[in-house]
């Protein structure tokens, strides 16, 4: 059976860490809120739920939680919109090789759908994907692996017939603790400290269907 390919999105289809930055600000100056200078290294990679109360300390009232996170989210749409956003280095090719082979792809990822269905209208990459599963589809964020476990359930596959791309440590565990053979891209860390993943990669621009199809045969 051809692998399937399991994608995290921020740091492995696009890098908007300056987007959701941006985002952050335009909130602050909406709210009359201050940010702490450091807010957004700490709260990197953490939920709007965990970040609001605990990193900016805003509120812990839950419904003012999510009014701020979903505003949040809303003002980051709106500037991919106006101001567009890039695939990362070898994206697209790498996604036209995995269809070429017949191994169907899916987003397995901590973002908002709608943030998600946003960029495949300013890249046009939908056609790509079979399946998408989102924060709002898991009830464990990684390390767990469920998100990867639902992704491939979603394209017919077992974990273990999928490889998993990824930038994060935590999303490295995930992918590895599904069973999945895991490419890790050094998009946020340094390519030396992603070592636990069954290959380490400057960029996607280096992976071709040759690459991973070694990853399966190596197992058999």
């Amino acid at each position: 059976m051809t692998p399937g390919a399991l994608f995290d999105w921020d740091g492995v289809v696009i890098d908007s860490s300056s987007q959701h930055e941006k985002s952050w600000e335009l909130l602050a100056q909406e709210e009359g809120r201050e940010l702490p200078a450091d807010h957004f290294k700490r709260g990197f990679g953490m939920k709007n739920e965990v970040i609001i109360p605990g990193i900016l300390g805003w509120t812990e009232d839950a419904d003012e939680i999510r009014r701020l996170s979903l505003r949040k989210e809303a003002l980051y749409r709106e500037i991919i919109r106006e101001e567009g956003i890039e695939a990362l280095p070898g994206v697209r090719e790498l996604l036209a090789t995995l269809r070429d082979n017949g191994a169907p792809c899916s987003v397995a990822s901590s973002t908002h759908r709608e943030n998600i269905e946003t960029v495949f209208d300013v890249l046009g990459i939908r056609e790509y994907f079979s399946a998408v599963i989102t924060s709002e589809d898991v009830s464990h964020g990684k390390p767990d692996p469920e998100v990867f476990e639902k992704s491939a359930a979603a394209l017919g596959r077992a974990p273990e017939q999928c490889v998993v791309f990824e930038d994060a440590h935590v999303g490295i565990d995930a992918g590895l603790g599904a069973g999945a053979k895991v490419i890790a891209v050094a998009t946020t860390h340094p390519l030396e400290s992603l070592g636990e993943a069954d290959l380490a990669v400057e960029s996607l621009e280096s992976v071709d269907w040759g690459v991973i199809s070694s990853l399966f045969s190596q197992s058999v």
